[in-house]
């Protein structure tokens, strides 16, 4: 599960937390070379179909932004593998920058992208709702838990998964990891779903906000997990939670970091098969690890094998949108490394390769306004909001407003910042939250009151 905690980055539009829009350009913004059928952004027509044939709907909640989101597209459902799964669901693709999926993100929320949900048609339930990457292997596993659930032929652990899977998917996090550490309690030792069920309890207990539960869990269950994307993943997460323990009142707050920490370096050895994109966020959250710890000398050198790995994984990619996976990851990386002019060239080349996508114009706008070149920022951002939508637009004029600022044009920046607010007001709260709404009508006033 890689959306994860830590790839709602600091740097807010760089990276991941209806009918095909000019959003995204269409290749990345479609399944297009994927032997699973899926139907797009219309949850009414996937749900009737589901219906009539009686069968569980997949849905894949993503957005443009979401680098994971865009790795799984890129690279795992566009493997032929997946053919033989194609009858087995009705498939359902939902962009949720889109205000017109709005709806759906209020009957079933998402917390983190992207999120895979497998949904009982007959009473509009949520059976499943996992959250992350997963490789082919792993999304079989899924597809067969939520089979069983949608049959009620689960046994033993198998019956707590589902029941964790089902609670998770009604948005009961406190309940789900409850449920699930329970099938984890019972499981036999040799669980095939052991890997997947941590995963999932440890975003139950990150969603429920029980950090150290969550760190805990981590450290004693990863030594009953085989070395795998999924034992990789649950140590990512077992450390992003270990970084919000508060030290007050946790005894053993720093032991957990570090031990949890030695577990996400191992995490890096290349036994372990896991997509690039998972790779980068170990790499991710173990630079989070040694900033929290104020070795910044650790953390640039983190940062600088991140930004080789990065590197040399776009060089191999065959395609662009293949390639453009990475960028939001290599910006993070360079921007730590105090080099932000490292990336340009590439992000430039993605938008190139990429003219629909808002987001290379959105990352470049941010790199130029840094480098000082803002003319070429205010271009950018203009390029970009005329492609972005929902609310992802709200961040793109954020930071406009930002180069307004940096440019010296304070009415400008007042006046970008009040066009955000007024278009936050026309979004659903699932889009637009009145915890962001909130931000923008601060930032407006400390504006204001320069």
């Amino acid at each position: 599960m890689r959306t994860h905690l830590s790839s709602l980055l600091v740097l807010g539009l760089l990276a991941c937390t209806g009918a095909r829009t000019s959003a995204v350009s269409e290749p990345a913004a479609s399944h297009a070379r994927t032997p699973l059928p899926f139907i797009e952004d219309d949850y009414p027509r996937a749900l009737a179909e589901a219906k009539s044939r009686g069968l569980p709907l997949f849905v894949d909640t993503w957005a443009p932004w979401c680098h994971t989101c865009r790795s799984m597209r890129a690279f795992v459902f566009t493997d032929e593998a997946l053919a033989r799964h194609a009858g087995r669901f009705v498939w359902l693709e939902l962009n949720t920058d889109l205000p017109s999926n709005a709806l759906f993100q209020e009957k079933y929320p998402v917390e983190f992208w992207p999120t895979f949900f497998i949904i009982d048609p007959r009473e509009e339930k949520a059976l499943v709702r996992f959250a992350g990457s997963a490789t082919v292997p792993q999304l079989e596993k899924l597809f067969e838990d939520g089979e069983r659930a949608y049959s009620g032929a689960a046994q033993g652990p198998e019956a707590l998964l589902a029941r964790g899977d089902a609670l998770y998917g009604e948005g009961k996090s406190a309940e789900a990891a409850d449920v699930l550490a329970q099938a984890l309690a019972e499981a036999p030792a040799d669980w095939s779903r052991r890997g997947r069920a941590l995963e999932s309890t440890l975003t139950a207990q990150y969603g429920a906000k029980r950090l150290e539960a969550c760190a805990r869990t981590a450290l004693a269950e990863l030594p009953k997990v085989p070395h795998s994307a999924s034992w990789a993943n649950a140590t990512v997460l077992g450390l992003s939670c270990a970084l919000q323990v508060p030290e007050e009142g946790t005894a053993d707050a720093q032991a957990l970091r570090e031990s949890l920490e030695a577990k996400a370096r191992e995490a890096l050895s290349p036994d372990i098969a896991m997509p690039g994109d998972d790779r980068s966020g170990v790499y991710d959250v173990l630079v989070q690890a040694r900033q929290a710890a104020k070795d910044e000398v650790g953390a640039k050198a983190l940062a600088g094998q991140w930004l080789t790995f990065l590197e040399g994984e776009a060089a191999r990619a065959p395609t662009p949108e293949q390639r453009t996976v990475f960028d939001s990851h290599r910006i993070g990386a360079a921007l730590l490394l105090g080099d932000p002019m490292r990336v340009v060239p590439a992000i430039e080349q993605s938008e190139k390769d990429l003219p629909d996508d808002y987001n290379p114009p959105a990352r470049l706008a941010n790199l130029y306004r840094r480098l000082g070149r803002l003319d070429d920022a205010l271009a950018a951002s203009t390029r970009a909001l005329s492609k972005v939508q929902g609310g992802r637009r709200l961040r793109v004029l954020s930071e406009r407003a930002d180069i307004h600022l940096a440019r010296g044009d304070k009415d400008a920046a007042v006046s970008t910042l009040e066009e955000a607010i007024a278009y936050a007001k026309t979004l659903s709260e699932a889009q637009a939250s009145p915890r962001m709404v909130a931000a923008l009508e601060k930032k407006l006033a400390d504006t204001k009151s320069k």
